[in-house]
């Protein structure tokens, strides 16, 4: 084709230099070719695409032999469409209109590769979004036109359909607003009647009739216009995409993709939620009943799950999903079903209840999940939709209620409606099959690791599939389990059932959450001698392993029921488990496990477990068996039953378990200089297990806190307890014990990353809000001051983050409303003292060059640090040595440039706070109006430029905050400060040193008048997002919109 006048004509040398770096950089790869050659050719391809001359080059390379040149060609007109538009000629849109359409219609009648006209169908695709919005449109009926032009060259039907399947998927994914995309969603509607009749042409031809691509590209064009269409294109379609579902014809990929189809319709169109249970739903459970079910018996049969047996799952779960509600009401329907003359009379009970076995019957296909098959996790989602279905339905019961509507007639015995019983009789197969699918293989299987740990998320998600079994079963599954395990126990060989039992142990542990502890009368069974008493207490790790999982799931269990006394004879289930526990715990396989369970064992029972202390003083004298890295577990553990104690009588046995971790902690600053390496282990060994002591000793929360008129009487008279034990020298020799070990730790420790997050861990541990507060607990004041010293010696993200908790706790919550909130003036004076410390720190790090940039983690914690200040402590900024805030503010500002998005909107939220807060009292206002005099414009100037594109798109609905702070907090009091937020935003906006933006003077006043016109902050939103679009030169691409509202 021959270059028209509009478009640069380029020399043949220079074409040809274009040809050879084509070729060069989609040439395969040889040894001669090194990875920097490969990115200067796309480099050097990039930059002549971006030059105006390279419209001069879409034909020549169209019209050149070789299929990656002729690609390029395509791809450039694409690329400077989309990117390049503003740049081209208005007078010539018309021609290259009619050009892109002549171009694509002549390689459409020539043959060209489809991969190649995939990218032209996109450049036209792009080309409509740009010429077809507007009033009048530059390309009225763009669809139909063409199409036509296409047809009128002689381009195959498929070839249509992939143009077509191509047009929904870019309008799909434009970004248009308002008029424009409403234009484009009509013009899409207008062409439907013609889309649906060229798939309706093309899928009615017999099987066999017309070549195999011809069915795939109209089906996959049906799936991209699943949007568009109505319910009445849609309907008429849906048997003829059942009648391709013919398992017998050779050619797979036609039932795959009408498969397909069918899901999508009841996912994503306009029946996707739930209607269409007549034209849908039943002539799907009609052909399941008399096609699908043949398609499993072979599966199961020959053991081979085909790709049609695989599709034919995927339809089931997508059918199950749409129509859950329809299966959930009509399970025990007797209402007939219409069928056609050649298909049995039915009815609805028959075809949902067809429709549940052959789902029962994937979701326990033969073998192993990962292994054998891939099909059963698929299914897993349905059982919790129907499980929500049937509670939903009219009368089914659900546990605990006594007002459900009157039973239907199909009543059994007992008062259970029919479809009650039927559901409990499918949840009841379920899970048999799914105890069945978590069963380990024999030991020797040869599964590799990554096919363990693929086996393992399988189980996790079948656990979560029980507990929607046992909303439908209750106590009668747990009954079912409890039965199993002391069944299998009862005649299992030496040497076998483990791993049975160990599947069924799995089970109970996934349905925890589910139980109500009080009404589980089966697990006095399940931990009695009869069951527990005979698991295996050596050896087989893994069902070991999960028997304790059991005990750690189920701790709470035993806070509901009464212990005899330590003096009794009978059985004591709390200490029969604790010793199972313990003696699993020198186990190095088990015990993480082990620990896991004893620490929630202690923490769930511990007043229960407080008489028994002695025995814990047995289990802390024989810590030296247990690994080390599990020791901090045990004595949280321990901890957790000494809390139980009264306050005074904890103190010899927090003595006992913290004195000699001190002391360890200080013999290994003492040998850091001869031993560094194992002094440093000793010391985050040590620092971990004082933390989990700290934890043990925390309180359990009962209850929700709640503002109160007038304090408990109880609550007042512990905490009296509690405070005169902490006065008690013993307790005070603890604490300073505890703080000089601390101390100790940070002046030779605190630049190593690992004891730096072992103090952190502690210090978090060991402080607490005054109604936590215990007998080894620090106040945060003086921690505060050793985190500003670590901070000094090295600044990291860990120390930031602390000093932001520690900060919070010197300003804790109120919940009395007699009783004053705020900070105490020793919390004032200890944060202004404090604050330049750590601001001087974050300053200096972040004023080298490119500190920024480099650590992210730094900046966020930096200012969410600061945020914390500005929200509790508001005045101690304005009381810092003059210059120390308006350095800050700067950084601040500087932040905003920043392409990470944590850092940004971490900036962000300090400033707004900053102003927020600044504005509540007369004293602070005066000081804020003062620092808005000096940064206001800056900041505003920060603000529009992110919007423009200097800031990531994500972080755009945090600058839209900061724009609203700005508006409504620095026009406040008597006038406006330098002209005010509106005046800022003419001035920044309309300057030429404003940075490179799409948007003209006209889009930008549009902005300032929208946003400063209105007091709302949505309209604000509104204004800054479409100025955003505007100035990025997004609008109308095909970027998502949805960004800037996330």
């Amino acid at each position: 084709m021959a270059q028209p006048a509009f478009i640069p004509t380029l020399s043949e040398f220079d074409v040809e230099q274009a040809v050879q770096l084509i070729q060069q950089a989609y040439a395969p790869p040889t040894t001669a070719t090194t990875p920097e050659d490969l990115k200067r050719f796309q480099h050097d391809l990039f930059e002549i695409q971006k030059r105006p001359e390279a419209w001069g080059l879409v034909i020549p390379l169209l019209n050149h032999q070789d299929q990656n040149v002729q690609f390029f060609g395509a791809h450039t007109a694409q690329v400077k469409i989309a990117r390049d538009w503003e740049a081209f000629p208005v007078e010539h849109v018309d021609d290259l209109r009619n050009l892109m359409v002549q171009l694509t219609a002549h390689s459409l009648s020539i043959g060209r590769p489809k991969f190649i006209l995939r990218k032209l169908f996109v450049a036209l695709t792009s080309l409509a979004l740009k010429l077809a919005p507007g009033h009048p449109s530059r390309w009225p009926d763009w669809i139909m036109s063409c199409v036509s032009a296409f047809s009128n060259h002689g381009a195959a039907a498929d070839y249509i359909h992939d143009f077509l399947a191509i047009v929904a998927e870019e309008v799909n994914n434009a970004d248009l607003l308002g008029s424009s995309k409403a234009q484009m969603q009509q013009s899409m509607i207008d062409a439907t009647q013609m889309v649906v009749q060229g798939i309706t042409s093309t899928i009615t031809q017999r099987l066999g009739s017309i070549p195999t691509n011809q069915y795939l590209s109209a089906l996959r064009c049906l799936q991209a216009w699943m949007t568009f269409l109505r319910a009445d294109n849609l309907v008429p379609l849906i048997p003829l995409l059942i009648s391709l579902l013919d398992p017998s014809f050779p050619d797979d990929s036609i039932f795959i993709a009408a498969s397909d189809a069918l899901q999508e319709i009841t996912s994503k169109s306009t029946l996707s939620d739930g209607s269409g249970s007549k034209t849908l739903t039943e002539p799907l459970l009609v052909w399941i009943d008399v096609v699908g079910n043949r398609i499993l018996e072979a599966t199961l049969a020959n053991s081979d799950l085909t790709p049609t047996s695989h599709s034919l799952c995927k339809l089931l779960v997508a059918l199950g999903d749409h129509s859950t509600q329809y299966i959930a009401v009509n399970i025990s329907s007797s209402m007939p079903v219409p069928t056609s003359s050649t298909t049995p009379p039915t009815t609805k009970a028959h075809l949902t209840q067809n429709f549940l076995r052959l789902l029962l019957g994937y979701t326990g296909l033969p073998g192993y999940y990962g292994i054998d098959e891939e099909e059963s996790e698929m299914t897993l989602g349905f059982w919790y939709l129907f499980q929500e279905a049937l509670w939903n339905t009219d009368y089914y019961l659900g546990d605990g209620e006594d007002d459900r509507a009157p039973a239907p007639p199909e009543t059994r015995e007992g008062g259970e409606a029919q479809q009650v019983l039927l559901a409990k009789a499918v949840y009841s197969e379920l899970v048999q099959i799914l105890r069945r699918k978590v069963v380990f293989p024999p030991a020797g299987s040869g599964w590799s690791r990554d096919q363990i740990d693929k086996f393992q998320v399988y189980r996790r998600d079948v656990g979560d599939t029980l507990i929607n079994a046992f909303y439908v079963l209750r106590n009668d599954m747990l009954g079912y389990y409890v039965n199993d395990i002391a069944e299998r126990l009862s005649t299992r060989a030496d040497t076998d059932g483990w791993q049975e039992i160990e599947a069924t142990l799995h089970c109970v542990m996934s349905i925890q959450e589910a139980l109500d502890m009080e009404k589980a009368t089966h697990l006095s069974r399940l931990f009695s001698p009869e069951i527990f008493g005979r698991l295996p207490s050596t050896g087989r790790t893994r069902v070991r392993r999960t028997a304790l999982g059991v005990v750690g799931a189920y701790s709470s269990w035993f806070a509901t029921q009464t212990h005899p006394p330590p003096s009794s004879s009978q059985p004591n289930l709390l200490l029969t488990v604790i010793t199972y526990v313990v003696s699993a715990l020198p186990d190095p396989s088990l015990s993480l496990s082990a620990a896991v369970a004893l620490r929630n064992l202690c923490e769930a029972n511990r007043k229960d477990l407080a008489v028994h202390i002695g025995t814990f003083g047995e289990l802390h004298a024989g810590l030296s068996g247990i690994p080390d890295s599990e020791k901090s577990k045990v004595l949280q553990s321990i901890a957790s039953v000494i809390q139980a104690m009264p306050p005074l009588d904890e103190i010899p046995a927090i003595e006992a378990i913290i004195n000699p971790n001190v002391q360890k902690l200080f013999d290994a600053l003492q040998s850091a200089s001869t031993l560094p390496d194992e002094a440093r282990a000793s010391t985050i060994l040590h620092l971990e297990t004082l933390s989990g002591i700290a934890k043990g000793l925390t309180r359990t929360l009962e209850g929700l806190v709640v503002l109160e008129d007038e304090p408990d009487p109880d609550v007042q008279a512990e905490a009296e307890t509690i405070r005169v034990a902490r006065e008690d020298p013993r307790a005070v020799k603890l604490r300073e014990g505890i703080f000089a070990a601390i101390q100790g730790v940070v002046e030779l420790w605190s630049v190593d990353a690992g004891v730096g997050h072992a103090l952190s861990d502690l210090v978090k541990s060991i402080t607490s809000l005054p109604s936590d507060i215990t007998l080894i607990s620090l106040p945060a004041g003086p921690l505060l001051e050793l985190v500003c010293v670590a901070a000094q010696r090295q600044l990291t993200a860990a120390w930031l983050s602390l000093a932001a908790i520690l900060i919070a706790q010197l300003n804790p919550p109120v919940y009395s409303l007699n009783l004053k909130s705020g900070p105490t003036p020793e919390a004032d004076m200890c944060v202004q003292r404090l604050l330049p410390i750590l601001l001087q720190c974050g300053l200096g790090a972040l004023s080298v060059d490119a500190a920024m940039e480099s650590n992210p983690d730094i900046v966020q914690e930096f200012f969410s640090c600061m945020d914390r200040v500005a929200q509790d402590f508001t005045g101690a900024f304005y009381a810092m040595s003059p210059g120390l805030l308006d350095a800050l503010i700067q950084c601040a500002i500087k932040a905003f440039s920043l392409q990470e998005r944590y850092s940004l909107v971490s900036a962000c939220n300090f400033l707004s706070t900053l102003i927020h807060r600044s504005s509540l009292t007369e004293e602070l206002n005066a000081q804020k109006m003062i620092l808005l005099a000096s940064h206001g414009r800056s900041l505003m100037h920060a603000v529009l430029a992110g919007f423009a594109g200097v800031a990531p798109r994500s972080v755009v609905p945090n600058l839209i905050d900061m724009l609203g702070t700005l508006l409504s907090r620095a026009n406040e009091g008597e006038g406006s400060i330098g002209g005010g937020p509106t005046q800022w935003m003419k001035e920044i906006l309309m300057s030429d040193d404003f940075v490179p933006t799409k948007a003209g003077p006209e889009a930008k006043a549009k902005f300032i008048k929208a946003a400063t016109g209105s007091r709302s902050l949505k309209k604000t939103r509104e204004a800054a997002q479409q100025f955003t679009l505007v100035a990025r030169g997004l609008e109308g691409s095909n970027f998502g919109y949805t960004s800037l509202t996330m």
